[in-house]
């Protein structure tokens, strides 16, 4: 038995429509199901949330994105920083690092790395397999959002 890929992430978020218009307008994630649920854990723990989930490809084993809001108390501690004990961030593989950076910062989304060249051994892969751009912001509620773009290889 080994793990065949990743399922799917979820950000808690203070302010839904904000946050869509980060994942789903800027990154072009599709919403696929948007529903209050109920009850998560025992009695005492119980509370309401809204979570969309969203998409990039569809079927049975496509990773996705999970948003929840709770909506029946304030969610508590800090968004992650980048580098921190636990999970600090994720990343998508997207077509032009570069442009989309440019309009998130244009919309007003913080930056944290501007668009950088590295080589591929950054991401585990052998030294000098090839080049990638990388870049990362911050959603609206400060999470660190990582935008990689392979570069094509000359040759």
């Amino acid at each position: 038995m080994a793990v065949r890929g990743f399922s799917h992430v979820a950000v808690g978020v203070t302010d839904m429509e904000a946050s869509l218009g980060f994942y789903r307008d800027l990154l072009g994630l599709t919403v696929t199901l948007d529903v209050e649920e109920g009850a998560f854990g025992g009695p005492q723990d119980a509370y309401r949330r809204r979570a969309v989930y969203l998409r990039l490809h569809q079927g049975p084993d496509e990773f996705f994105v999970v948003l929840d809001q709770l909506l029946d108390r304030t969610p508590h501690g800090q968004p992650p920083r980048i580098l921190q004990l636990g999970t600090h961030h994720f990343s998508f593989w997207v077509d032009d690092v570069t442009e989309m950076f440019t309009r998130a910062v244009e919309r007003g989304y913080r930056a944290i790395l501007q668009p950088t060249e590295a080589d591929a051994a950054a991401y585990g892969e052998p030294a000098g397999s090839g080049r990638l751009i990388t870049a990362i912001l911050k959603d609206p509620d400060g999470n660190p959002v990582q935008l990689d773009q392979r570069l094509p290889t000359n040759g």
